[in-house]
């Protein structure tokens, strides 16, 4: 039963689920290297950038972080927990807080550690069910920054035309060149009809907001010129002790070898503390999928839906 509190009968949920803020960046980074996950969900930048596209709230309860965020369908799901402290205790406030809401419990993002973790601790109470679509493709950045083995032989061939082609040079992104890369994303997205597409749409949404916080949101980044142009640019932040996360990826399509010259580039500047670099999921987009299953994943990382039974 919802709780009804405050002078005007607002209602009032156990958790105090709020909209996100650039000063909650600090606290959150500190509670996601306390979990040191691996799925794209946990960093600052992904929360903060898409959280208009799916109406993500957050809440701290101690040491812990939790978050509701919409899904395709319109109800709402709550994300792993993390932090620090009773992850189980976190969960069943999850549960009760849908209840308050009288909402169906739903959970998203789950990796098979964290199925591990649910069906020990609730056995018998949850139904999970992996989406192909949300699987994160994470690779070892070495093997991306020399692209080792005939598997990756074509993209060395992209690579050697582009550089035959082209007077090219990469630079780190920094704020006398960011605008050369909005414009860029700007000329991308009208090639691309961004704005006839609802999923490229969002996309655009959240770029903007890397664009306009990339000091504050302590981004990286680096771009790709040929004959002076930007060509391609990509930009990302670090995910957790040894994986480093790509945010966006943009290349113009119609110069061969932009898209993996700028991905060898940036990759190879990587600290070599970087073991592995994710490179997120596919959205169920069959040409993207096609894309990042042709650089091999070492991990394929499954995601779980979870309802309860």
């Amino acid at each position: 039963m919802t709780r009804v509190c405050g002078p005007k009968g607002e209602h009032c949920f156990m958790i105090k689920f709020r909209p996100i803020l650039l000063t909650d960046k600090e606290w959150m980074d500190e509670l996601f290297a306390l979990s040191d996950y691996r799925g794209c969900e946990y960093d600052f930048g992904n929360n903060y950038n898409w959280a208009g596209a799916f109406d993500l709230r957050i809440a701290r309860e101690g040491d812990l972080l939790l978050t509701l965020s919409r899904r395709d369908d319109g109800s709402h799901s709550y994300s792993y927990p993390a932090g620090g402290g009773d992850m189980a205790a976190a969960v069943e406030m999850c549960i009760e807080d849908a209840n308050e809401r009288d909402a169906d419990f739903h959970m998203h993002g789950v990796v098979p550690e964290q199925k591990e973790f649910l069906e020990k601790n609730f056995p018998g109470r949850f139904k999970f069910e992996p989406y192909r679509d949300g699987f994160d493709y994470i690779y070892l950045r070495s093997r991306l920054a020399e692209l080792t083995g005939k598997k990756l032989h074509a993209k060395r061939n992209f690579i050697n035309r582009f550089e035959a082609s082209h007077d090219w040079s990469y630079e780190p992104i920094t704020t006398e060149n960011l605008e050369e890369c909005r414009e860029m994303n700007a000329r991308w997205c009208q090639q691309n009809d961004c704005y006839y597409n609802e999923d490229l749409r969002e996309e655009t949404c959240a770029g903007q907001k890397a664009f306009n916080y990339f000091v504050e949101e302590q981004l990286e980044g680096g771009l790709l010129r040929a004959e002076g142009e930007v060509v391609a640019f990509t930009m990302g932040a670090p995910l957790c002790s040894d994986t480093f996360d790509i945010h966006i990826e943009k290349a113009f399509s119609h110069i061969d070898g932009a898209y993996p010259m700028i991905n060898r580039e940036f990759v190879r500047r990587l600290p070599e503390k970087y073991v592995y670099v994710n490179r997120e999921e596919d959205v169920g987009d069959e040409g993207l999928r096609k894309a990042k299953l042709s650089y091999e994943p070492d991990i394929l990382l499954e995601k779980n839906a979870v309802e309860l039974i």
